[in-house]
């Protein structure tokens, strides 16, 4: 999953090297959160214009994750 959040975000981002991503334990609920951290600039470029971007990443990462029987939440810092 981790992997797959970080080729997505690399494809938007022109500062490929500031992206990191953080994992949250999953919580009481078994979601696990997963925080993407792209460098000021890009900030724009991954969350798009009215969010539609952002919004697409989380619907493929919750597909990628309901395939392997998981549950996430992708948080955009």
């Amino acid at each position: 999953m981790e992997q797959l959040l970080l080729d997505i975000a690399r494809g938007l981002v022109e500062e490929k090297d500031s992206v990191s991503i953080t994992v949250d334990e999953p919580n009481e609920e078994g979601v696990v959160v997963y925080h993407l951290k792209v460098a000021d600039t890009d900030t724009g470029r991954v969350i798009g214009k009215q969010g539609r971007i952002a919004k697409s990443i989380r619907v493929v990462m919750r597909a990628a994750a309901a395939r392997a029987n998981q549950k996430i939440m992708v948080e955009i810092d």
